[in-house]
């Protein structure tokens, strides 16, 4: 398998620290309002890449950490009149209600920052005691001139950085460049017991490196998030940790592109903000997530409704074959088989696999499913296969989906209850009674589900 790597801007080949197992850190939010659709493309960029080393038999670690203590929290939460934890444990539960509607598995791991805040002050004290971050009157400071290979990950040498940079008439510090690793206590402000007896809190790149080399070890696989945290946040952690470790701190990169809306990028200056829940409220969230997985990682996404529509109608494609191959199999269960599948399904895993382990070479692989797609409605539509084949071929859309976390399994999903109402239904058609035919179709359109009936009798599948 080849995965970009940031670090080096090339493929490479990918190999654990550990055969077999993977160690993963991705940069989780700073909860001081609900997610946007920002973290929604990178919450799902990273489930996909997760969920395939899943798929590829690989013990996966995987690490997300919740910022619960930032300039905009406190800002907020003074706005708001409430303390700055009282806000952070209001935001939390709607990022996972969002994530969870967006299928995204939960982290192994979801550390808080202010749960660590003695392995940063200990981490801090390690950079002073190496000379390499000094103390002002308003905080503690990484002296970024320390670092050789400064600018490595986003490809910036110092000399030009320093050029370019001015420092804030209200800081100390000795260089532009210098990022806070401590923010001395300011009235009002949450603080802890610091480095160097300094009352505050911690700067945010300290955060990233505590957490992630708490849980992960001093030098783990991976380490990722939006492209918009490659300079300075990811920067800064490499030249912190590395200096206070002398080891690699990640040895692979992955940075997820931007977001834009209707090719602008998104922002609230121009009004084209969006939060995940209000684009939840007018689509489907398996639509929302799989328009987010269509596109690479890595290539910036625009986000409209037009393409919202095109992968609603794609992912109906997909459902509808999940749902037809069940109704294949109650009506072929004698059938002999015509050829052998197994052949067939194993080229289609194969090429799979192959789109895939090309950087998550997500075109490709869906490419790949929607000729399968078309391929098993051939089968059907002639009557080639039979009862036992359709179970295979269950199976294999089923592995698919482990990757891809958008096509729900609508036949086992249906409820004792719907299948009640449908055969009650079927009966009252029968009879001529379609007042109350009419009336369980309704019933069952408030519960999301839709009868489409034929010649050949009634099916259901479920509304995006």
């Amino acid at each position: 398998m080849k995965i970009f790597n940031t670090l080096s801007r090339k493929k490479e080949t990918f190999k654990p620290l550990k055969k077999e197992e993977i160690k993963m850190y991705v940069c989780g939010p700073t909860v001081y309002d609900v997610g946007h659709l920002g973290h929604a493309r990178a919450a799902v960029s990273f489930d996909l890449i997760r969920r395939y080393f899943l798929y590829k038999g690989f013990h996966v670690t995987f690490v997300s950490n919740i910022t619960d203590v930032d300039d905009k929290i406190i800002k907020r939460a003074a706005e708001k009149g409430i303390t700055e934890t009282e806000l952070a444990q209001s935001i939390i539960p709607e990022y996972e209600k969002d994530y969870g509607a967006l299928n995204v598995l939960p982290p192994d791991f979801k550390p808080l920052a202010t749960q660590y805040i003695p392995k940063m002050v200990a981490l801090v004290e390690k950079l002073l005691k190496k000379g390499v971050a000094y103390k002002t009157e308003d905080g503690i400071y990484f002296e970024v001139s320390r670092v050789k290979d400064y600018g490595k990950l986003s490809n910036q040498k110092l000399s030009e950085l320093q050029s370019g940079a001015r420092i804030a008439v209200d800081e100390k510090k000795n260089s532009p460049l210098d990022f806070a690793l401590w923010k001395a206590a300011k009235p009002g402000e949450p603080k802890w017991s610091g480095p160097a007896g300094m009352e505050g809190r911690p700067g945010w790149h300290i955060e990233c490196s505590a957490m992630s080399m708490d849980l992960l070890g001093e030098t783990f696989d991976i380490h990722g998030g939006g492209i918009d945290l490659q300079f300075p946040h990811h920067e800064g952690e490499i030249a912190q940790s590395e200096t206070a470790t002398g080891k690699t701190f990640a040895r692979y990169w992955m940075h997820n592109g931007h977001i834009k809306i209707n090719n602008e990028k998104m922002s609230k200056s121009l009004g084209n903000f969006f939060t995940i829940k209000e684009i939840l409220a007018k689509y489907h969230p398996s639509v929302v997530r799989y328009f987010l997985i269509s596109t690479h990682y890595r290539m910036p996404i625009d986000f409209s409704n037009d393409l919202l529509e095109q992968a609603k109608a794609g992912l109906e494609r997909l459902r509808d074959c999940f749902r037809n191959v069940y109704r294949f199999m109650q009506q072929h269960a004698d059938k002999p088989p015509t050829f052998n599948i197994l052949t067939e399904l194993e080229d289609v895993r194969e090429r799979f696999k192959e789109a895939m382990d090309d950087d998550l070479e997500i075109s490709q692989a869906l490419a790949l499913v929607f000729e399968f797609v078309n391929r098993i409605n051939v089968w059907m539509k002639n009557g080639e296969i039979n009862f036992d084949q359709a179970k295979y071929i269950v199976a294999l859309l089923r592995e698919i989906d482990s990757v891809l976390g958008v096509m729900e399994d609508n036949a086992q999903a249906i409820s004792g209850d719907i299948e009640k109402l449908i055969g009650e239904r079927n009966e009252a058609r029968s009879k001529k009674d379609f007042k109350r035919a009419d009336e369980i179709r309704k019933e069952l359109e408030e519960k999301g589900i839709i009868l489409e009936d034929s010649a050949e009798g009634t099916v259901w599948k479920k509304a995006l």
